[in-house]
């Protein structure tokens, strides 16, 4: 109990909560809210005497908001991914056929194709 509201934990991500508690004391948490009550009390009265949160646990609640800022942009980037997909797979196929056609009349018109020689730039 200590150890988290000093802000020094060892076992758990150091928040004010029952449940970063019994990880602390490597204890179930049940046991804490179950059969030690009177710990969970005094845990719970400490925190209150002690005002806001630790600097840790606002540390890591700014970095879990950040988290699920870039989580739902991800999201938002994904999304418009996927709809992109079938527009694209419309045009590659569209592409393919054209240049299939393309070969096959080449192939059919007996012409070969001759490249134009290459003209030296003037100095």
């Amino acid at each position: 109990m200590d150890r988290i509201l000093a802000g020094t934990p060892q076992r758990s991500n150091g928040a004010l909560t029952i449940v970063a508690l019994a990880q602390e004391a490597d204890v179930p948490r049940n046991a804490l809210t179950q059969r030690h009550t009177d710990l969970k009390n005094q845990f719970y009265q400490q925190v209150r005497g002690k005002g806001g949160p630790s600097e840790l646990e606002t540390r890591l609640r700014n970095t879990i908001a950040k988290l699920r800022k870039t989580i739902v942009n991800k999201n938002g980037e994904l999304k418009q991914l996927r709809t992109d997909v079938p527009a694209l797979v419309r045009v590659v196929n569209q592409l393919t056929l054209e240049n299939d056609l393309l070969r096959s009349q080449l192939a059919q018109s007996g012409r070969t194709v001759i490249a134009f020689p290459k003209t030296q730039p003037p100095r």
